[in-house]
């Protein structure tokens, strides 16, 4: 692949996605890795706050009980500002609106009554939530020169009734109510927010005919975000729908990537090589264009494939492969110059991005999350189920049935105990040293969700096992 330096040529914005869905830093965090970020190549950051952020009045019920308070946003955009990071905010405004449509003051505004993840467009109080909810957050952020409204995955467009009954009338088609709302939508931030450009997730655009996009005129309102996260995309196919674009009027375009949260819901490690391959396809289609097309590339994080879904892979355990992918786009490869640029930022003597695991973590802030999650990732599970399933004193003289009955034969039992009692003891101490790391960085409710998703079941299967040594007499 060539892998030539195109970002000389083409000096695009390059975005760091902050996904504050799920597992949200404290701002303390953000102050220690912003100055990275802008090290390793970053030009700014996308910050899909969700309820995250501090909305009041009607609003209030959207916000999370850690929600940041609006100093804290202000402290975040000076941390930006102080590292030379321009700040993107995204509001949801149509599809993955579930932190907003679960609640019942919103319910009646859902396209589908059973599903809280679409916005009905036809509903009057549709558009003057998501304006009021632009509206709060761009009081928080006056500088702003883009504005990123969603609009991606808008599922079930076209089945609620009002939306059926609109398709049977004329030309309409599902593609023209997503266009439509879009416009709306659109529309309110320039005349509101002079010089302040929305950007869309193009998804719901792909398939749309051009000239209905271009009948629409929301080629002359926002940029759409191309986004595709796999390592074996059609670079082709990419470029064909880049060209669509700009046919359809688009005169700007950004590209979205990703460095974690893209390769399964409840992934815990980041797969470096997967990600790096993708930036790569990437830079090969923004040489395909002249340099005032694309207008930047995003490297999302995801922490959560939706509202409702599992924690990913945390911030800490992505960093190294954000790292590589932030140096790869600012250099349009990764040589042994940008090996060694990533291991002097992150602290590392070695880096190997072929391997999800490695035995260096290196010193940058949350290196210890990243050790212990590796740890717990391939020994935890693993551990436990070799003790219960494959010691054969264990599976032989201490199954479900004798602990239930607490029937048991003594002698055996000392061909096993110290090695539960050993492992339960490591593994208390390896969640206390987490609990420790994850507080320096994250809110309880995260630490909470974590550790009953990734490591409190096989704890509690190692509790119970010695409980009931405890517990057991020959009968």
């Amino acid at each position: 692949m060539d892998k030539t330096d195109i970002s000389v040529k083409h000096q695009f914005l390059v975005l760091v996605h902050l996904d504050l869905k799920g597992a949200p830093p404290k701002v303390s965090y953000l102050a220690e890795i912003f100055p990275l970020f802008a090290q390793l190549g970053a030009s700014g950051i996308l910050i899909e706050y969700e309820d995250m952020f501090p909305y009041g009045g009607k609003l209030e019920v959207l916000k999370s009980k850690y929600a940041y308070s609006p100093s804290e946003i202000k402290s975040i955009l000076h941390l930006a500002k102080s590292n030379g990071l321009e700040v993107i905010p995204l509001v949801q405004t149509f599809g993955h609106m579930e932190f907003v449509l679960k609640h019942g003051e919103f319910s009646h505004l859902r396209e589908v009554e059973n599903f809280p993840n679409a916005l009905n467009p036809h509903k009057v109080g549709s558009l003057e939530l998501v304006h009021l909810m632009i509206d709060q957050v761009m009081a928080l952020h006056e500088d702003v020169k883009w504005f990123h409204i969603g609009c991606d995955e808008v599922f079930f467009l076209g089945e609620g009734e009002e939306s059926k009954m609109c398709l049977k009338q004329g030309q309409n088609h599902v593609d023209r109510l997503f266009l439509s709302h879009v416009k709306a939508v659109a529309q309110h931030i320039v005349t509101a927010y002079q010089g302040v450009k929305p950007i869309i997730w193009d998804d719901m655009l792909r398939d749309s005919p051009e000239d209905h996009i271009k009948e629409s005129d929301v080629a002359l309102l926002v940029e759409p975000m191309i986004w595709d996260y796999s390592p074996e995309f059609d670079i082709n196919g990419k470029v064909s729908l880049a060209e669509k674009y700009q046919k359809c009027g688009f005169n700007k375009i950004w590209f979205a990537s990703a460095f974690k949260g893209a390769t399964g819901a409840n992934q815990q490690l980041t797969h470096v090589r997967h990600h790096l391959e993708n930036q790569f396809l990437w830079l090969q289609v923004a040489k395909a264009f002249p340099g005032d097309l694309v207008q930047g590339i995003t490297l999302t994080g995801w922490q959560r494939y939706d509202h409702y879904s599992v924690l990913c892979e945390l911030l800490p355990v992505g960093m190294p492969c954000l790292a590589v992918c932030l140096q790869a786009v600012a250099h349009g490869q990764f040589s042994e110059k940008e090996d060694e640029t990533v291991k002097k930022c992150l602290g590392l003597s070695s880096l190997d991005t072929n391997s999800v695991v490695s035995d260096d973590f290196g010193t940058f802030p949350g290196n210890d999350i990243l050790r212990l999650v590796t740890e717990a990732a391939f020994q935890l599970a693993a551990s436990t189920e070799s003790l219960l399933k494959g010691n054969r004193y264990v599976t032989g003289w201490f199954s479900p049935y004798h602990r239930k009955h607490k029937f048991v034969n003594p002698m055996m039992v000392q061909y096993f105990e110290n090695e539960c009692r050993s492992l339960l003891s490591k593994w208390e101490q390896h969640a206390e040293q987490l609990r420790s790391a994850m507080e320096n960085i994250y809110y309880p409710n995260t630490m909470e969700e974590w550790f009953d998703e990734y490591f409190n079941p096989f704890l509690a299967k190692l509790q119970q096992l010695v409980f009931d040594l405890d517990h057991v007499s020959n009968t």
